[in-house]
Formats: structure tokens, sequence, C-alpha cells
């Protein structure tokens, strides 16, 4: 699936990139891994489905209720609202 969110780079420095995704509904990042750990803020209630190589899955979105992930996550984050979805990544190199 071709990538249809809007990704904003905020910081990128030698310590860490800060990207607000934006996403209309259906819209997907693409295809990605991540090379570093990172932790994601939603920016408002929602669901995301993810597609990873072991399948689909749901995940329930609560506003600024940050989670942490490791490096090497591979996947697609598609918008499963009816409306706009956004979220803040922080990639800690």
């Amino acid at each position: 699936m071709t990538a249809t969110a809007t990704a904003k780079i905020h910081v990128d420095n030698d310590r860490v990139i800060v990207t607000e995704w934006r996403f209309a509904p259906g819209a997907n990042t693409g295809w990605h891994r991540h090379e570093h750990d990172y932790v994601v803020v939603p920016l408002m209630d929602g669901k995301v489905k993810l597609e990873t190589k072991e399948g689909t899955s749901m995940a329930e979105m609560k506003k600024g209720a940050p989670y942490f992930r490791k490096v090497g996550v591979e996947h697609d984050v598609i918008n499963a609202n009816d409306g706009e979805y956004a979220f803040i990544e922080i990639e800690l190199k």
C-alpha cells in the first residue's frame, strides 16, 4: 500500500526525531521499519489498524497516553476512524 498519511518533522537532531503524523480516513504510513526505539503520543482518541508480517490488529488510542516500541518494528499504520487522526512519534537515536 502506498503511503498517504502526512508526516511533518518538527525536530531532527543527533538525539531525537519528532514527527507529527496526520491521517485522513483510511490513510496509511506505508510499510516501514523503525531504526530506533520510539514513543507515540496520540493527539486524539481513536483507532488505528496495524498491518504486520504476523497479520492485522486494531489498537485503541487515547489522547495523550503514550506508548513505547523497540527498534525493528516493521508495519503499516492505517487510520480506522471516520475522521482525521493524528499522533506525534518520537524516535530516540
